[in-house]
């Protein structure tokens, strides 16, 4: 876990050097995620990592975890209210919001790998898979302030668990096509709905940002014509 956790901080500074020169204005504007600003994105983000302290935090506790948010309201109240922030604000609440988490992560080694976290309808994760989660969801909002990042530059570790994430959260969705994915690592899953399954093959950063709809199919083998959701 411990070099999970360290590639989920290395992440995280790498997004968060890469916004200390965003101004108010540019916070402002579209992020890649429809109907959302870079702001958004930074307050989800924020807004994120203490939940998922929340949750961490009770099983140090041996408590049994809530749900990540009161409730699906009160989660898009918190983010359009936070969203409307000046930049510097913005930037110390996701600072102040993941070192938090860093800490608490650290404290969760006495922890069960093994013990089931419910994370939302449908998303159950083990506790030694917490690290892994942020780590994803860091990368890929990454990817949505438009910023001139690009999955491509990961470490092998890192977009191999984006990748394993990514397929996890599409398995069995009926949105999605039915997809055997095949990766240059030697990762393979099934993935969307029932049915014979298209063969997709590609890296693990290729595959992830096509999945995850962050990126287009031009260097993917097998994925032609195939339409995937945005993964948000």
């Amino acid at each position: 876990m411990s070099e999970v956790r360290q590639a989920k901080r290395d992440a995280t500074q790498r997004l968060l050097g890469a916004t200390m020169d965003i101004s108010d204005e540019q916070w402002q504007s579209p992020s890649l995620l429809p109907g959302w600003t870079r702001a958004h994105v930074a307050t989800h983000l924020a807004r994120g990592a203490q939940a998922l302290g929340r949750v961490a935090s009770a099983l140090v506790n041996g408590e049994q975890p809530g749900p990540l948010y009161e409730s699906r309201e009160n989660r898009i109240s918190e983010i359009e209210r936070g969203s409307e922030r000046p930049g510097v604000e913005l930037q110390i609440d996701m600072d102040t919001a993941a070192g938090e988490l860093h800490e608490i992560f650290d404290a969760l080694d006495p922890v069960d790998p093994a013990t089931p976290v419910i994370l939302g309808p449908g998303i159950l994760v083990h506790a030694h898979e917490l690290p892994s989660v942020r780590l994803a969801e860091v990368v890929l909002h990454h990817v949505d302030l438009d910023i001139d990042f690009d999955l491509r530059s990961l470490d092998d570790l890192s977009a191999r668990i984006l990748l394993q994430w990514v397929c996890f959260r599409l398995h069995n969705r009926a949105d999605v096509p039915a997809l055997r994915i095949v990766s240059d690592s030697g990762y393979t899953d099934r993935i969307g709905s029932n049915g014979f399954a298209t063969t997709v093959h590609g890296s693990d950063a290729e595959l992830a940002g096509w999945l995850s709809g962050r990126d287009n199919s031009s260097s993917l083998t097998g994925a032609e014509h195939l339409v995937i959701p945005l993964l948000s």
